[in-house]
């Protein structure tokens, strides 16, 4: 063959010393199959090296939640079924985000604790960005009703963390890892009502698609400008009650909650505006919201 010349000068290269050293694969068979030997000795004793140090973090961690006070349900995490839920795949919901202006109130986070309160837990805990310098006296006293409701340790349980924000619209954040916020407090009912108690989910109800047409008009209401479409809203609602005890037929249902906390956040709607139907049902309303 061509023989080749030296491309690069001779001389010494040294080698680091900070990187693992392979060893010469052009060993006898005899020593590779004693090297083999002591390699598999090494990495079992590696094994159980690293498998006590995990055991020693579990304690430590276990510790470190016994301190907290973080209680683990077990048993008592309500566990939900794809045919539960209109064939949806379902994860544990544990912490979500809520970030809402003091001007708008997310009333519904009150009024689905209260609700709640005997079969789910929505433990919210607020905090003031520094977009705001003031929340206002409403606000406040939000948050005083707020801590006002117990939480019960014994119910499956979810993290709420409502910030005061100068933001525009309402919003929740679900994935810490995945910025996909859910814009309106609608739709943010919309969504608890999904993980929640069995009791207030409506996707396998005969009334699902007579619940979401009154959740779409609170959707609406909450963006009238003027107090004459506000009043057209208003009576579309009355239609939808007719003579129900509840929009969601005999029980309570996440449409009461929504037209509840809309009507709240509406004081230029008066009972003048309200007719003897939607007056009956929101004292009914209140008794379960106590809002």
């Amino acid at each position: 063959m061509y023989e080749l010349k030296t491309l690069l000068p001779q001389f010494d290269i040294k080698l680091p010393t900070c990187m693992y050293e392979l060893k010469n694969a052009s060993l006898s068979a005899g020593a590779a199959t004693g090297n083999a030997q002591d390699d598999t000795a090494a990495v079992v004793q590696r094994q159980e090296k690293v498998l006590k140090q995990l055991e020693e973090l579990k304690a430590q961690l276990g510790k470190i939640r016994t301190s907290l006070g973080v209680r683990v349900c077990g048993k008592t995490i309500q566990h939900t079924t794809a045919y539960q839920n209109g064939g949806l795949k379902e994860v544990p919901l544990h912490d979500v985000v809520v970030n809402g202006h003091p001007n708008f109130i997310p009333y519904a986070l009150l009024a689905l604790k209260n609700a709640w309160r005997d079969l789910y837990t929505i433990d919210v805990k607020t905090f003031t960005h520094s977009t705001m310098a003031d929340i206002g006296p409403a606000a406040r006293e939000f948050e005083a009703n707020l801590a006002k409701v117990p939480v019960n340790a014994a119910f499956p349980k979810i993290n709420v963390t409502l910030i005061w924000k100068n933001c525009e619209h309402t919003e929740m954040i679900s994935s810490p890892t995945m910025y996909v916020p859910i814009y309106g407090e609608v739709n943010i009912i919309r969504y608890l009502g999904r993980v929640g108690p069995t009791e207030y989910r409506y996707e396998n109800s005969p009334l699902c698609n007579e619940i979401d047409a009154v959740l779409d008009i609170c959707y609406q209401l909450l963006r009238c400008s003027t107090h004459k479409s506000q009043v057209v809203m208003v009576r579309l609602l009355d239609k939808r009650l007719q003579q129900q005890q509840y929009f969601g037929g005999d029980q309570m249902s996440v449409a009461d909650i929504g037209v509840y906390s809309s009507l709240i956040r509406m004081p230029a709607i008066t009972d003048k505006d309200l007719t003897p139907a939607l007056l009956a049902w929101r004292k009914r309303a209140k008794l379960v919201t106590q809002i």
